[in-house]
């Protein structure tokens, strides 16, 4: 499993929203709260070249925010970043019938 950080404060809801997903997906992440040591902020717009918390790495790789990875989680492609899944290929179907399901006759 990859390592994550994530820049964040106290009073952030969209900082409470990406580590409820990560908790979800049984993620543990180390959190730099910019608000107790402010020499974390140029630490973070160096990664991230943004001033906004939340800031999410995974590995070396710069998510972004909250809403960038929650539209990675939508389009399948957060779970391979965690390693918690195999990365899609290019034309794979979400999903495919299967005899057990109804099809139209």
């Amino acid at each position: 499993m990859p390592d994550i950080v994530m820049y964040t404060t106290a009073m952030c809801p969209y900082c409470v929203r990406a580590k409820m997903l990560l908790q979800r997906k049984g993620m543990k992440w180390e959190e730099k709260r910019i608000d107790l040591d402010h020499g974390l902020v140029s630490e973070m717009q160096l990664r991230s070249n943004r001033r906004t918390v939340p800031q999410i790495f995974i590995g070396e790789h710069h998510v972004g925010g909250y809403d960038d990875m929650a539209e990675l989680d939508a389009m399948g492609q957060l779970d391979p970043m965690l390693g918690l899944a195999p990365p899609r290929m290019p034309g794979d179907a979400s999903h495919t019938m299967d005899s057990s399901e109804d099809a139209p006759t």
